[in-house]
């Protein structure tokens, strides 16, 4: 379907949380976070929160459909970014809590994606006038994600344990912070609008080998820490389904 409004990638994103329930897909995670993230935005927008409302419409439009692009080649098999792929291929193994796939996601779309998209709306502008929203959509999603972050404690007592007495699971998270993300998106944002046009293609590349490279921090995050995991796995408690469903409330 067209996706030109925020209204149309609401629709997607519904559309792909129903498709995941229907598979029984952890697909799901990421599309309930960001659906969240999304409801979020539009509600800014209508209460005229940003600096340039009509603008961060464009870009919340621009932003997504990177996202939902990436779902829907994946799906019919179709290549797709090395970010995506790796983001995609924790969909096949049972172990990654429900944190790596929504953190594998966040990886591709914040540190490959928001600056694309960054940039592609504001070609021809001066970049640094889109800052303060890009800075504000960000402050969403990292309020959104700590929210998940305790409910998903709340309902696995396990993972509440395990966060509160290990060191480098903390570290782990702390790695993929927002703001980490935040910075290293607005810099290759801002690098990409200083790009020649016919250069996009390379740079757009060489930044996606390096945030796929990134992602095997959070599938393959060592021994110690991937033993911690895998006892958190085992006390996720529900289906993908039921999961998919509470961070969709």
């Amino acid at each position: 379907m067209p996706i030109n409004t925020i209204d149309d990638v609401i629709a997607t994103l519904e559309f792909i949380i129903q498709e995941s329930e229907t598979n029984n897909s952890t697909h799901g995670y990421f599309a309930a976070l960001y659906l969240k993230v999304t409801r979020q935005v539009k509600a800014g927008i209508i209460a005229g929160d940003f600096q340039d409302n009509k603008r961060m419409e464009q870009l919340d439009v621009t932003f997504a459909k990177r996202y939902i692009d990436a779902y829907f080649a994946h799906q019919q098999g179709l290549p797709v970014s090395q970010s995506w792929q790796a983001a995609f291929a924790l969909a096949e193994d049972y172990w990654p809590i429900v944190l790596q796939h929504l953190l594998s996601g966040m990886n591709a779309h914040i540190n490959l994606d928001l600056g694309i998209a960054s940039a592609e709306v504001m070609k021809g502008q001066d970049i640094q006038q889109l800052h303060p929203d890009f800075n504000r959509i960000n402050t969403i999603l990292a309020g959104l994600v700590n929210q998940v972050q305790q409910e998903l404690a709340a309902i696995w007592p396990t993972l509440h344990w395990i966060l509160r007495k290990t060191k480098r699971i903390n570290k782990f998270l702390t790695d993929f912070s927002m703001e980490v993300a935040r910075d290293g998106a607005w810099r290759f944002a801002t690098n990409l609008a200083l790009t020649p046009e016919d250069e996009w293609t390379a740079a757009i590349h060489g930044r996606d080998t390096k945030v796929g490279k990134n992602s095997l921090l959070i599938s393959q995050p060592g021994k110690v820490i991937s033993l911690a995991l895998k006892i958190i796995r085992l006390g996720e408690r529900g289906t993908t389904l039921e999961k998919i469903r509470g961070l969709n409330t």
